[in-house]
């Protein structure tokens, strides 16, 4: 339901730049039977995607005129990606851009000759961006306190997020294998993933199969054969089996006519691959283990050795948004109901995100539906004109060059790079795609100088096919 308006005779900055949002959005009902432009309308009928589907705003993106077009403004859609423009936002302004996340590591035992003698803890806090080359980083730094050896064992503590890492991966579209649907994890290494390249030798008929990271306990072939043909679909000539845990098989072969490929897969046990990621490349770095890898708490009152910091949120955001990266935006989800209700878990999330929604953004718009907060959801959903009023707060905040810098330029970068503007100008966009939603919402630079926002959202069974009258919407209002 809509928030009731303020009552209070004082207004803060904030809630008064929200009802001069307001004010401004406040006409799109009354526009509602306005002209398309003719490019989009055209592009639309093109498609055979019903304007019925289709929702679209474009306004002043300082909220000073009534906007240019509304269409359908206050009928709620599933965003998909789009969704990690309010998750973003949402953390930028409520952690500030240069937040970071820790993972401190701990040691119960005295250090003798590069051996510990004890327990090695490493304790997830959400880190969105724990790859491989920064786990590196952090077992050599334990190298660096002169372990080589643990004598106990080495023990990881998941618990910062509750129950999260239970889901299904194949419950969002059947497609467990997928990396974008990998789960959330307080200690996320290289997003649940394995890389696998594959070097073809002609020589000697095979192709060298190397994996980042290696995993703990499980056997993966160093070869695979090669097959004659052309390269085509090469995935499925492997005839790859993931269904053992502890074993990756290749019933098939490599096409001889392939170059060198390379194929990210999500682990099929992701409960366990923090464990086997981390002892592989403890292992690869000549480190020993005398006990086992296991979960686990830190004990209470146990002091770091240290604290092993993320990159700043900014940088963390872009990732998210240049690439649309869900496994991230989720675990930023849960990182603002850790830090605003000491809790991570979904449910604490979806209550930060709705109080900041009525804190930040104030009246007269449905709020967000939020599942997770990456738009990898059937259920989220949001109004253009929501949309559209959110990011014109936002580009009156202090941390707007971050996220507008944080969005696919068009025509440059991310999810954007091959789709231009006819007319030269220049649009900063977050895109969504899933199989029956998919849009475009940022901010549009005018010929005039004038700065725009834009949300152009399609829920249909066809509506990837709307990206074309998008592209076009886009053309037109840089065009002013």
């Amino acid at each position: 339901m809509p928030f009731a308006a303020r009552t209070s005779p004082r207004l803060s900055p904030r809630a008064a730049g929200a009802l001069i949002s307001l004010a401004m959005l406040a006409p799109a009902g009354a526009l509602a039977q306005q002209a398309f432009p003719s490019q989009v309308d055209a592009a639309l009928a093109r498609a055979k995607v019903p304007r019925e589907a289709v929702t679209m705003l474009v306004a002043d993106a300082d909220g000073s005129r009534p906007p240019r077009l509304a269409w359908r403004t206050q009928v709620p859609v599933n965003p998909a990606s789009i969704m990690k423009l309010v998750t973003t936002y949402a953390a930028l302004d409520l952690l500030g851009p240069a937040y970071n996340w820790t993972t401190p590591v701990y040691t119960d035992g005295t250090v003798s000759n590069g051996v510990l003698n004890g327990n090695l803890y490493i304790k997830g806090q959400g880190d969105p961006k724990l790859v491989l080359e920064r786990m590196w980083l952090l077992l050599r730094h334990v190298q660096g306190l002169g372990i080589t050896t643990v004598n106990g064992d080495i023990v990881i503590d998941r618990s910062a997020f509750e129950n999260t890492v239970e889901g299904d991966p194949a419950a969002f579209d059947g497609e467990p294998l997928r990396p974008y649907n990998a789960s959330p994890d307080a200690l996320l290494v290289n997003f649940k993933s394995v890389n696998m390249s594959f070097a073809p030798d002609r020589a000697g008929q095979f192709a060298r199969v190397n994996y980042e990271p290696p995993l703990a306990s499980v056997a993966m072939p160093a070869t695979v054969p090669l097959v004659p043909g052309e390269c085509g679909d090469w995935r499925t000539a492997l005839r790859a089996d993931f269904a053992d845990v502890n074993r990756i098989r290749f019933n098939g072969g490599f096409p001889a006519g392939c170059g060198e490929r390379s194929w990210a897969v999500a682990y099929a046990d992701p409960r366990t691959y923090s464990l086997r990621a981390i002892g592989g490349m403890w292992a690869e770095m000549g480190g020993r283990v005398g006990g086992q890898m296991r979960e686990g708490r830190v004990p209470a009152g146990l002091k770091p050795a240290f604290e092993f910091e993320s990159p700043p949120l900014a940088e963390v955001v872009r990732d998210i948004n240049k690439y649309s990266n869900n496994v991230m935006a989720q675990q930023l989800f849960l990182t603002i109901g850790l830090t605003q209700k000491n809790r991570g878990t979904f449910e604490a999330s979806r209550t930060a995100l709705g109080q900041w929604w009525r804190d930040r953004i104030g009246t007269g718009e449905a709020p967000p539906v939020f599942e997770n907060g990456s738009g990898l959801s059937r259920i989220e959903r949001i109004s253009a004109g929501a949309l559209g009023k959110m990011l014109q707060v936002a580009w009156r905040s202090p941390v707007m060059p971050e996220l507008v810098s944080s969005l696919p330029a068009m025509g440059v970068d991310g999810t954007l790079k091959k789709r231009t503007l006819r007319s030269g100008g220049s649009a900063h966009l977050k895109t969504g795609t899933l199989r029956d939603a998919s849009g475009v919402a940022g901010f549009v630079d005018g010929a005039s100088g004038r700065r725009y926002v834009l949300v152009a959202i399609a829920n249909a069974e066809n509506a990837v096919a709307a990206r074309a009258a998008f592209d076009a919407l886009v053309d037109w209002a840089s065009q002013d």
